[in-house]
């Protein structure tokens, strides 16, 4: 197995939509107006070199390993989206997609990152602690809808 990192481009839609439906932790995290191919391509345009595709080289069809979506607002960056292909997790891979992420943003100008992770996914938030990712406790998040099918949230 040969894992390669790359840019995220558009094409790469459809693979990167299949890889996000393949557990039931990115699942819940999508929405059908963010996460559509147009949402997907105007992030994109925005975040050109902070998004990351991990494929096998060595497979017949550069089977798609794992994704990373970051982008910023200037001064600060979030992880949108951090998904590894159950087939290719505790490899590694998601490590350096972070780690190829935060150089990105390094690159930048961006010093801080923040994400967000669901309470109750243990093996995700014991990752981002283990990458030096602090808990904020101090902190409420607050978000609004601004378009009926995005939903709040709980």
């Amino acid at each position: 197995m040969n894992i390669v990192l790359r840019n995220v481009v558009i094409e790469d839609y459809d693979l990167i939509y299949q890889l996000w439906n393949s557990t039931e932790q990115s699942k819940r995290a999508l929405n059908p107006v963010d996460d559509s191919r147009e949402g997907i391509e105007k992030y994109l345009k925005r975040n050109p070199t902070t998004c990351f595709l991990a494929y096998d080289s060595d497979s017949e069809n550069n089977s798609i390993a794992g994704v990373i979506l970051t982008g910023h607002d200037g001064r600060r960056a979030i992880v949108h989206h951090l998904c590894v292909h159950p087939d290719f997790r505790r490899l590694g891979i998601a490590g350096r997609l972070v780690h190829t992420a935060e150089e990105a943003l390094r690159k930048e100008g961006i010093t801080k990152i923040f994400g967000l992770v669901f309470k109750d996914n243990e093996p995700a938030n014991c990752f981002w602690e283990a990458e030096g990712y602090t808990l904020r406790t101090n902190l409420n998040y607050r978000n609004k809808s601004l378009d009926e099918n995005v939903p709040q949230g709980e």
